[in-house]
């Protein structure tokens, strides 16, 4: 799979629909694609992921000094702290967090084109450099 937003996200945010707001609260969180999770378009929800397929989702981080320029979304880069669980990381998404993994719903999802991805999480801090261009553009 390439890098995709998710098509019920956007379809929803031309509807203005709750949790779609990338100006809310935006996580970043990884997942497994090695043995577990599998993009679909039809995912809407955090709890589409899996348990198994999304090893960092109770301490997935926060995007800070998000900006919007041109279409373009941009955040400051992300650091997970002692990242473990899976067994071999192949994907970021993120996704607008409502507090809910029912109602937390799937923005993006990048396989693409990503440096040091995959990998197999040591326990170790991973760093996420976001491109010097911006997350995506719509």
């Amino acid at each position: 799979m390439a890098n995709a937003l998710y098509p019920i996200w956007k379809q929803e945010v031309m509807q203005a629909t709750s949790n779609t707001s990338l100006g809310g609260t935006v996580k970043q969180t990884f997942v497994d694609i090695s043995s577990a999770y599998t993009y679909s378009g039809a995912h809407e929800f955090v709890d589409d992921l899996g348990a198994n397929d999304n090893p960092n989702y109770g301490s997935a981080v926060s995007l800070a000094s998000k900006t919007f320029a041109n279409g373009t979304f941009d955040a400051a880069d992300t650091t997970t702290t002692a990242l473990s669980g899976a067994n071999e990381v192949g994907a970021i998404v993120l996704y607008v967090d409502s507090g809910s993994e029912a109602t937390s719903r799937l923005a993006l999802y990048l396989d693409t084109s990503i440096a040091g991805m995959p990998f197999t999480p040591s326990g170790g801090d991973v760093t996420v450099q976001w491109n010097a261009s911006g997350i995506f553009t719509l």
